[in-house]
């Protein structure tokens, strides 16, 4: 069951979660339209320290999805510094002492106003919550959906928007009354591009494979770790175009995301992936993904103390 902490970040500051409402006639209500970010917050129980992972990050692609969008307002009020200070604020405000994830979003803070962006005020929400795992931690069993990933002609695949999730939910929805755990998407020339919410691996002889970031995909920031962390362990990795086919001849799949991690993938379309469990480089990266907090390697770059 998901728990989320008591306290939000609303606006111009904290208030309780119960309050952090929008109208039924605002505009990410009635057109999707608004940006957001999944981050991390790691705990060390033996330091009894709390770290925000890769928050710079998190913060630069809020920023390219607001000038996506052309969310104005918020790029000129909001700075990297003002940002930290509010998620340090809402951290410690809810006394966060377990790993977390923290969804913070840029919304369009108008009613009313049609599909119009710019020009309108822009605000931030952010929140703190736990939640089981989206998918089998012991493996997901997975289909390739019959809907497509939307172009990036159509809804722009780099900005991480809320509206464009309808086009993954239609997915899910599909592969849960398949009897299934999650769907991958096909783009429109029917390259594999990612599940519902993660980016995917593959290994095929024991090449680290990932589909290229110009194939309609998030270029997400955990599959970016996934490739630091890959050459950390003298792995082969390739971003490239994958066919729908090589799902079926891959060693090893798993898909990557905050709020997955990294999670083996069993099987395809009924046909089993592998042994049908997580395989030696699936397990090699899950293992240094895990250390991340313990690392003392240029990795601490990534956590920002609370």
């Amino acid at each position: 069951m998901t728990d989320v902490r008591p306290y939000a970040y609303f606006r111009d500051g904290l208030v309780p979660f119960e309050e952090a409402n929008v109208s039924i006639a605002s505009a990410p209500v009635l057109y999707g339209l608004s940006i957001y970010t999944v981050f991390p917050v790691l705990w060390d129980g033996k330091r009894h320290k709390l770290y925000m992972f890769r928050l710079q990050d998190h913060f630069r692609r809020l920023q390219n999805s607001a000038k996506i969008m052309a969310f104005d307002d918020f790029l000129q009020r909001w700075d990297y510094g003002k940002f930290e200070s509010a998620m340090r604020e809402l951290l410690s405000q809810n006394k966060v002492e377990e790993s977390s994830l923290v969804r913070v979003s840029i919304f369009v803070d108008e009613s009313l106003k049609g599909t119009r962006m710019h020009g309108l005020k822009h605000s931030l929400s952010a929140f703190v919550y736990t939640t089981p795992p989206l998918l089998p931690k012991s493996g997901a069993r997975l289909m390739v959906s019959n809907w497509r990933r939307s172009s990036d002609n159509s809804i722009p695949s780099r900005a991480k928007i809320n509206g464009s999730y309808v086009n993954a939910a239609l997915m899910k929805h599909e592969a849960v009354l398949s009897g299934l755990d999650d769907a991958l998407a096909l783009d429109e020339h029917g390259h594999v591009t990612e599940g519902t919410v993660a980016n995917v691996f593959l290994v095929r002889g024991g090449h680290l494979l990932t589909p290229h970031g110009n194939t309609d995909i998030l270029e997400g920031i955990t599959r970016d770790t996934i490739m630091h962390l890959a050459k950390d362990l003298d792995l082969v990795m390739e971003e490239r175009s994958i066919d729908r086919s090589e799902l079926y001849l891959a060693d090893e799949i798993f898909l990557s995301g905050s709020s997955v991690q990294i999670t083996p993938v069993v099987e395809v379309d009924h046909r089993p992936i592998g042994k049908g469990q997580a395989g030696p480089v699936t397990k090699r990266l899950m293992k240094a993904y895990a250390g991340i907090v313990d690392e003392a390697t240029e990795l601490k770059a990534w956590l920002t103390e609370v």
